[in-house]
């Protein structure tokens, strides 16, 4: 496991062999009960002839391994452990157990669809944080307080368990562009296959990297110049459109959002819909949270339905 200097967990490198083991009759109380009390055990009932078995264990194997520690499994021959299946009146196999606070919660038999198996583990996690999450939050912290070179540590520590993360990947993209390394922020989307493309915190990423290419040169636009322009014809839409971007790449986001929404008011339909294409383009980038996200669409919202 990987630690924060204040002893904190970031990310759970555990080897999947300290999370993973096979079990009999004598190291049950062990390996289950005992275990059980401090983390949630799943135990596989399992046969060395059972076909549906060869479909269940491995997708146990990789879920537990990708929970990080927030849950064990244990594997058990029945054929070996007759007497142990009797009691706990295995009837087929595979026949799988949830143990919590050493006792058996939930279960279920026969092969199940992935989705099914990750149900199961919410429930007898109960809702408890995975490594894995924990590492995802202290990252977009990282990345919140303006220090993206331990935001990026974190997401590729994440990535180096689970590569199709699309929270990790998103805020890979997010991090090149904190530190200006726009190159490798490209590379990286034209890396990406389509449907990653699409996972919501990838694609937001992506807009805020398409806002960035547009805002480039935006410290060097005379900002004063476009307010004069506008101060001598307000209803110049285009300046106050090119105004907007040179905000926005200025980190002027509430400033730039305020100059879009003018346009609206005062045209909507103006370049067909520019100043609306755009606004939707920084929420996205933002984040539906965003607290000028939340302010900006209740704006827009009034202005579209007034």
């Amino acid at each position: 496991m990987i630690i924060e200097e204040d002893g904190t967990p970031v990310v759970a490198a555990a080897a999947a062999s300290d999370l993973i083991i096979d079990s009999d009759m004598a190291n049950f109380v062990t390996d289950v009960i005992d275990v059980s009390k401090t983390v949630p055990v799943i135990v596989d009932f399992w046969a060395p002839w059972c076909e549906p078995c060869k479909q269940l264990t491995p997708s146990l194997e990789k879920l537990v391994t990708l929970g990080g520690g927030i849950v064990r499994l244990v594997k058990i021959n029945v054929d070996e452990n007759q007497q142990l299946a009797a009691q706990l009146k295995v009837q087929s196999v595979p026949t799988v157990f949830g143990f919590k606070h050493g006792q058996p919660i939930d279960g279920f038999a026969g092969a199940q669809p992935e989705s099914q198996i990750k149900a199961f583990i919410d429930r007898l996690t109960s809702g408890a944080q995975s490594p894995l999450d924990a590492a995802l939050e202290q990252a977009a912290a990282a990345l919140d307080g303006d220090d993206p070179t331990t935001a990026s540590t974190l997401y590729a520590q994440v990535l180096t368990q689970d590569p199709a993360n699309g929270k990790a990947l998103g805020g890979v993209i997010r991090c090149y562009l904190a530190i200006g390394e726009q190159a490798e922020a490209q590379a990286l989307i034209d890396g990406l296959e389509a449907a990653m493309k699409k996972h919501p915190d990838v694609a937001a990423a992506i807009t805020a990297f398409e806002l960035a290419q547009q805002g480039e040169g935006a410290d060097q636009v005379d900002l004063s110049a476009l307010h004069d322009k506008l101060d001598a014809n307000e209803n110049d839409h285009q300046t106050r459109f090119d105004l907007a971007l040179a905000l926005y790449g200025s980190d002027q986001a509430e400033q730039a959002l305020d100059q879009l929404l003018d346009i609206i008011k005062r045209d909507r339909a103006w370049n067909d819909e520019a100043a609306r294409k755009q606004l939707v383009k920084i929420f996205e980038a933002l984040g539906p949270m965003d607290p000028l996200t939340v302010a900006a669409r209740r704006q827009l919202s009034s202005l579209l339905f007034s």
